[in-house]
């Protein structure tokens, strides 16, 4: 990786056992974690910063904001957060803005890792090196395991959903940090900064504002400034809300009614469009790609991989969880029966089966993981499997949620599949997460589910640019869910009516047009029938794991045909 926090709770002696401190652009070492730092975009504004006061040590790495009543003086983040803790202790991290984990050593064994409240940055560890190692590169990470195992359950949770769940990995021996948490030299301790405690106000209003002041925040990142832009409502907003956005590149046929509309929003608010044809590099899983997904998500997700050396931009924006933390993507929608098809109403469910509703929200289908069951050894039956692990899960963030729609969000937030895409990203680029802004997470936290909808947002969108609707979404030209829903389900369904094209390119044509069965399964025939999603999840897997090990093959003998083999 480009960019990549590492360290270890030890001295330096104990650091350089496992990597050179050469590899890296700074080292710092405290009474208690040695800290290695490589990023080229360390100390620019709103970005990885370190600080030493004596003995004592802090780095917030990643995206991070001070708190708006502070000086300008006070612009490192890692400054500003050593100097808030040494006054205010673990009640500083409450007040620290953006995606990020931080390294606070102070001594006397008070030394930690904190995510930020989302977990929007993943943090790796293991023990069994004799102490305990831990970074945001799960391969380098994974490579000081003498002897690594896989572990059934975060594959079969991979293979099955797409995600392996809570703090799970692949390997037996490496963990991640729970959501929200912070990590010590021998425990784990669980922070509060995101628990839901709904409550009244002005939702739309506040929203709005918020909104604004997220953007102005980051408005200060420099160098030229570009967004991912899709025809959809998260990305446009950036481009409203952001001055400065010059480019704009969307993944998609330039014919498609998606890219189109893409490139209109860009006119409307004075940026440049480049649209990137899909090829093999939408789908390709590669090292470079599928570094990235760390083997706990699938690399599906990172569409625009292929093609980050043709954005010549410094910073990237992208709109990535708006629809999760603002639009109430996981919550459960109440449905009506038109001619055996379930359309969503855009109300809530007053009684929803969560397990159920997770499994559909993740994508779980049922035929593919009997067909991929049938195909490896493993030996279990996915449909309890998963319906298990899912209820784990939702037990394991039970006491940060005060209702079953909150708890379903919380569940999607702390197993959210697609965060492979903005940790690709943010090694490429110095790029901003808005969605995961404090305010915003404070919003999502006090805001009932039933008013974190699409309307809502919609409605502090437009306080924040009246024109940002001029030209609407294809698939969504109703302001109404149902209407949209039921338009959708009458195109398809009429034989001289145009159905709404997919917002992506078909994964499927792609997948058999670069003949990816025979680049990167020739030697599994027996999964050729699988779905090609489940297909690239296997890929991922091997591909992953080859990076860091010397080889897959011998960990992973559950991919022979099962006459052959048993695990």
């Amino acid at each position: 990786m480009n960019r990549e926090l590492f360290g270890v709770f030890g001295d330096r002696e104990t650091f350089e056992r496992y990597r050179a401190s050469d590899e890296f652009d700074q080292v710092l070492t405290g009474p208690s974690v040695t800290v290695g730092i490589r990023d080229d975009a360390l100390g620019a504004p709103g970005w990885t910063a370190s600080y030493a006061d004596g003995d004592a040590r802090c780095v917030v790495w990643g995206e991070a904001y001070v708190p708006n009543d502070e000086s300008s003086e006070e612009s490192n983040a890692a400054r500003w957060l050593l100097e808030r803790y040494e006054t205010a202790g673990r009640d500083a991290l409450d007040a620290l803005n953006g995606s990020y984990l931080a390294v606070i050593d102070v001594g006397a064994d008070d030394a930690f890792v904190a995510t930020d409240p989302a977990r929007s940055r993943e943090c790796f560890y293991t023990d069994e090196p004799g102490t305990r190692v831990f970074g945001t590169d799960a391969a380098e990470v994974g490579r000081t395991v003498p002897e690594p195992t896989i572990d059934r359950d975060g594959v079969l949770e991979f293979l099955h959903l797409g995600v392996a769940l809570g703090e799970k990995t692949a390997v037996t021996e490496l963990s991640r940090l729970p959501i929200d948490s912070l990590l010590r030299a021998d425990a784990i301790d669980s922070l509060e900064r995101f628990v839901y405690r709904p409550e009244s106000f002005d939702y739309v209003a506040e929203l709005a504002d918020r909104l604004e002041r997220a953007f102005r925040r980051r408005s200060t990142l420099s160098g030229t400034k570009g967004v991912l832009l899709s025809a959809g409502y998260d990305s446009r907003v950036l481009l409203a809300g952001i001055p400065g956005i010059e480019r704009s590149f969307t993944v998609g046929d330039p014919d498609a009614q998606e890219v189109q509309v893409a490139s209109r929003l860009a006119e409307q608010y004075g940026a440049s469009h480049t649209a990137f044809p899909p090829d093999e590099r939408y789908l390709r899983p590669d090292e470079s790609k599928v570094r990235y997904s760390q083997g706990i998500k699938e690399s599906l997700h990172i569409h625009h991989a292929g093609y980050t050396d043709e954005m010549d931009v410094d910073t990237m924006f992208h709109g990535l969880l708006c629809d999760t933390f603002l639009r109430g993507h996981f919550t459960a929608e109440q449905t009506v029966d038109v001619l055996d098809k379930r359309i969503p109403t855009g109300r809530l469910d007053p009684d929803p089966d969560p397990v159920e509703e997770l499994l559909e929200t993740f994508g779980y289908s049922r035929d593919a993981s009997r067909d991929l069951a049938e195909r490896t050894s493993f030996g279990v039956d996915p449909e309890s499997f998963v319906r298990d692990a899912i209820a784990d899960e939702l037990d394991a963030r039970s006491s940060r949620a005060d209702t079953v729609q909150n708890a379903l969000t919380c569940v999607g937030i702390s197993n959210q599949p697609s965060m492979p895409f903005h940790a690709h990203l943010a090694d490429q680029f110095v790029t901003s997460f808005p969605a995961v802004d404090r305010e915003l997470l404070d919003w999502h936290l006090r805001t009932p589910p039933e008013h974190r909808t699409t309307e809502t947002f919609l409605e502090a969108c437009t306080r924040v640019d009246d024109e940002i609707l001029r030209y609407r979404p294809p698939d969504r030209p109703h302001d109404e869910t149902l209407l949209n829903e039921v338009e959708r389900f009458v195109r398809r369904k009429t034989p001289f009516l145009e159905s709404f094209q997919p917002p992506w390119p078909d994964r499927r044509t792609l997948f058999d047009r670069y003949d990816f069965d025979r680049r990167y399964l020739d030697d599994l025939e027996h999964v050729h029938d699988l779905p090609v999603r489940h297909k690239l999840r296997l890929v991922d897997l091997r591909t992953w794991l080859d990076c860091w090990t010397a080889s897959s093959e011998a960990s992973l003998p559950w991919l022979a045909p099962p006459e052959f083999a048993a695990i």
